[in-house]
């Protein structure tokens, strides 16, 4: 049981062994050429590839950013999936939360178990290419269920799918992170997640206009959606190839050491094992909470929309309200880049993850105190501060991320698989809200993001302890 939930096998090297390697540290450029043919690397070797230079680490970082749209697009296709399943398969909102719950079901057992041990055991290049495979395995079981109309069939294709993005973001949240000077960490992750909210932006325009154009309430026509995961399938495949013989530097546990170690005047870095990275656990609990909390918000922002809009009539409401999400995912996108901007002109992210956390705490209740509608107008102010809520939503997971891997070393890889697993709060905090939707209505029930948004906006004064780098 030690073994399976990540606190034993394929150990962190010893700061003994980095110590030895120190002396002989390969150059960057020796790194990328030896890595591009090996492939992989021990996870116990300096390689030295944690000295990048921004310029050598735009490839590598454009090329695994191409991951970030890729789960984008199937986080925003979910939430447009999940309402107009309440429509097609005639299920409850409660129910429809099946979906929620296996997708980010899927996060707590992946990081802890096979992909964070696979990702310490063989390194990022195959971590990328066994997440996508699985995807493939996921996205093409959407044919036989669609075909079906079976409901358990798309959680469990949902449920695969979400196994392979998890594996993914075991692997890629981190590299992006390390990949490059460590002042950067919090702006490279922003960025690349900004590119991840372009893809949550497309998702539901496509849904919209051309997955369910001409589904109705009868569920005809359905079948569409085999189509789109068949070509997900498709380019997930060919991106694997890409990934086997792209130039992608592995960072090893040990690379992160030795530049913890490199960087402790600054940092005031010191080694510690993993029971005692407290900061760690206080990341990843409030990870938890704050990605149940947006996922929650998220899942049932077209239910609060056909709720706000009693003048449509169920479908023509469910239609309409996918397109007010696709523009509430493009503030969201905004919200990153902004934030993005706001760390690369000297704005510390704890700061930035104070103010943001804030407002979203501040805009979820304006949207569950304002009704400007009636029994047959629309309530258009409560849909705005709704809107508002995914604009301050968007920077706060990267943000936590980044923070919470500083000053792990050796323990990096490990540490990421928790952060990940965290995400699993996805599939717990929905269902509560669903069933409190589906009593109250789901105005009111956003009371329960609003609850698991307290704790994230008490990290800040963690990472105020606990980090000490210029920009942090």
């Amino acid at each position: 049981m030690v073994k399976l939930f990540g606190m034993n096998g394929s150990q962190e090297p010893t700061m003994e062994e980095v110590h030895e390697q120190q002396g002989r540290r390969p150059s960057v450029v020796e790194v990328v050429e030896e890595q591009t043919r090996r492939k992989s690397v021990d996870n116990r070797v300096v390689t030295g590839a944690s000295q990048l230079t921004t310029r050598q680490s735009i490839v590598p970082v454009a090329l695994v950013t191409t991951l970030f749209f890729m789960w984008g697009f199937a986080y925003g296709l979910l939430d447009v999936l999940n309402s107009r399943f309440q429509v097609a398969l005639h299920i409850t909102q409660g129910e429809s939360s099946g979906l929620q719950a296996a997708y980010f079901g899927a996060y707590f057992i992946g990081p802890l178990t096979y992909s964070g041990w696979f990702l310490r055991k063989f390194g990022y290049r195959y971590t990328f290419i066994l997440g996508l495979s699985i995807y493939c395995v996921g996205a093409l079981m959407f044919w036989p269920s669609a075909v079906k109309r079976s409901f358990g069939g798309f959680c469990g294709a949902m449920f695969l799918a979400g196994s392979g993005l998890s594996t993914l973001e075991v692997s890629a949240n981190p590299y992006i992170a390390v990949c490059g000077p460590p002042k950067w960490s919090e702006f490279r992750l922003e960025l690349s997640q900004s590119v991840q909210a372009v893809g949550s932006v497309i998702a539901p325009v496509l849904a919209a206009q051309v997955i369910f154009k001409n589904v109705g309430a009868d569920g005809r026509s359905l079948e569409a959606v085999q189509w789109v995961y068949l070509g997900i399938a498709g380019f997930v495949a060919i991106l694997a190839v890409i990934f086997y013989f792209a130039p992608i530097p592995e960072i090893t546990d040990s690379d992160m050491a030795d530049q913890a170690e490199m960087t402790t005047g600054a940092t005031g870095y010191v080694d510690k094992p993993l029971r005692k990275q407290y900061t760690l656990f206080w990341g990843t609990f409030a990870q938890f909470s704050y990605v149940g909390a947006q996922v929650g918000v998220a899942a049932y922002f077209i239910n609060y929309f056909t709720q706000a809009r009693p003048d449509l009539d169920v479908t023509e409401a469910h239609l309409k309200g996918a397109n007010f999400y696709a523009i509430a995912q493009a503030l969201f996108a905004i919200g990153r880049f902004a934030a993005a901007g706001f760390m690369y002109f000297g704005g510390k992210p704890r700061m930035v993850l104070l103010v943001f956390q804030t407002m979203i705490m501040i805009f979820i209740a304006a949207a569950i105190g304002t009704n400007t509608g009636g029994t047959d107008r629309p309530n258009w102010g409560g849909l705005s501060m709704l809107m508002i809520v995914l604009f301050f939503e968007s920077c706060i997971f990267p943000i936590i991320f980044a923070l919470t891997l500083r000053g792990l070393g050796r323990h990096t890889k490990r540490g990421a698989s928790f952060l990940v697993s965290s995400v699993c709060g996805g599939a717990i905090i929905p269902v509560i809200l669903g069933n409190v939707a589906d009593k109250i209505g789901t105005r009111h029930a956003m009371c329960i993001p609003l609850i698991f948004c307290k704790f994230p906006r008490n990290l800040s004064g963690v990472f105020r302890c606990g980090v000490n780098l210029a920009n942090g």
